[in-house]
C-alpha cells in the first residue's frame, strides 16, 4: 500500500514538473530574457545613424497571433519558439552594413536561443513542434527577401528588421506571459 502512494506521488510530481503552466524556467527566467533582448533591440537603434521612411514593411501576421492566442498553453508556447527561432535565423544573415556593433548581436542572438530552448523544454512531449507554421515562416522569409535581400543588407534594411523583430518579440512575450501567474 505504502508503495502505491510512493509511486502515485512520484507519478503526481513528474506529471506537474512536465506541465507547460508549471515549467520554472518560464515562470522565473522568461520576463528578464525577454526583456533583456528588447533591451539589446533597443541599443541596437541608438548606434542607428541612418534614417528610415518605413514604407517598405512587411506587416505582422496578425490573424496568426490572434490564431495562436487562443490556442492551448503549448500551442501558445510553440508560436512563441516559432517566433524565436525564425528571429534567430533572420539576425544570421550578413550585418556586415548595419550600424550595431557585432557583440550587442551576439548577445541578442544568445538570449533569443536559449528563450527558445528553455520555452521549447516547456512543451510537453514537444508534439507542436514538429509541425512549423508555414505562415509564420514565409512571414520572415518575406523580411529577408523583400526587405533585406532587396535593400542589399543595408543599415536602412537591418534598421527596418530591428522594428519589425521589436513587434515580434513583443508577440511572443505578451503569448508567454498569458501562461504566467499574476503577480
Amino acid at each position: 500500500m505504502q508503495s502505491r502512494i510512493f509511486y502515485a506521488c512520484v507519478f503526481l510530481g513528474l506529471f506537474c514538473a512536465c506541465s507547460a503552466l508549471s515549467c520554472r524556467w518560464m515562470e522565473h527566467r522568461f520576463r528578464p530574457y525577454s526583456e533583456n533582448s528588447l533591451d539589446l533591440l533597443d541599443v541596437m537603434a541608438k548606434n542607428m545613424t541612418n534614417s528610415t521612411d518605413g514604407e517598405n514593411t512587411v506587416p505582422f501576421p496578425d490573424h496568426l497571433y490572434s490564431q495562436a492566442s487562443k490556442a492551448s498553453a503549448e500551442g501558445k508556447l510553440s508560436f512563441a519558439v516559432h517566433i524565436l527561432k525564425e528571429v534567430s535565423a533572420l539576425f544570421e544573415e550578413d550585418q556586415s552594413s548595419a550600424s550595431w556593433q557585432e557583440v550587442t548581436v551576439e548577445n541578442f542572438l544568445n538570449v533569443v536561443n536559449r528563450q527558445a530552448d528553455e520555452l521549447h523544454s516547456c512543451i510537453k512531449g514537444h508534439s507542436h513542434m514538429k509541425k512549423r507554421n508555414t505562415k509564420l515562416h514565409l512571414y520572415f522569409k518575406r523580411l529577408s527577401n523583400e526587405i533585406l535581400a532587396k535593400m542589399g543588407h543595408s543599415a536602412d534594411a537591418w534598421e527596418l528588421i530591428r522594428r519589425e523583430v521589436k513587434v515580434c518579440l513583443i508577440k511572443a512575450d505578451l503569448l508567454v506571459s498569458s501562461l504566467l501567474p499574476s503577480n
